[in-house]
């Protein structure tokens, strides 16, 4: 499973890409984005909850990516 930045919520803070463990958060042409290939939601990392989601601002703005 992986997560992506909702564009319409995410106010281009930053504050997730640092903390990404997996380094799968990159800025984009609009927003920050995150690369689905890469990203686990944190899962072996140990954390309870993913790190980008912990640090954002915004509530709702980082989500489960459903396919």
């Amino acid at each position: 499973m992986a997560l992506y930045i909702e564009q319409a919520e995410c106010i281009s803070c930053g504050d997730c890409e640092p903390v990404c463990p997996t380094r799968s958060i990159k800025e984009g042409a609009i927003v920050f984005e995150i690369n689905k290939q890469t990203c686990n939601e944190c899962q072996d990392t140990g954390y309870d909850v993913p790190e980008c989601v912990r640090m954002c601002p915004i509530v709702n703005c980082i989500l489960p990516l459903i396919e």
